[in-house]
């Protein structure tokens, strides 16, 4: 009998930076359930118990990023998915996306856990027009949309 997915609410961060471009990180499975998956995706991840979506947005910028915030702003989109686990199986996700614009930063991997080092192998800033140009799968799919939404990228943006 197959389990029902687990709850997986997180927090996901739509970073951009001075040049208006979007902050995604590459991850590569070579092992596990997820070998051979490879797609980009925003920094964020899973809320920790007790956490609020505001409070798990903080963490995992300075977590995934280096940045530290007290306040990521106000949600600007809610996504929910059924995903695939690292770990096999199935979760639920109830993703909300918070607005969050930078300066010029230096990422750092210190406070990345084992499976983030091992996964995450690239990251890259995106403009509007790489994004919807690109033919590698982006989690969520409809990112363009999204950014456009919140009003970090106009609908006929060519940066």
């Amino acid at each position: 009998m197959n389990k029902p997915p687990l709850e997986r609410p997180s927090s996901r961060l739509l970073v951009l930076d001075a040049a208006n471009r979007l902050l995604l990180f590459k991850f590569a499975f070579n092992t596990g359930p997820l070998a051979g998956k490879i797609f980009w995706a925003t920094p964020g991840g899973g809320l920790d118990a007790g956490e609020t979506f505001e409070e798990a947005a903080c963490r995992e910028l300075f977590e995934e990023v280096g940045l530290r915030i007290d306040d990521p702003g106000p949600q600007v989109a809610r996504r929910e998915a059924v995903i695939s686990l690292p770990t096999g199986g199935t979760a639920r996700a109830d993703e909300r996306f918070f607005l969050i614009r930078v300066g010029e930063i230096a990422l750092t991997q210190a406070r990345w856990t084992d499976l983030e080092k091992e996964v995450m192998v690239a990251h890259r800033w995106w403009t509007c027009d790489a994004l919807r140009a690109i033919d590698e799968q982006v989690w969520p799919e409809n990112i363009v949309d999204i950014v456009i939404r919140a009003g970090a990228w106009p609908p006929t943006a060519t940066a």
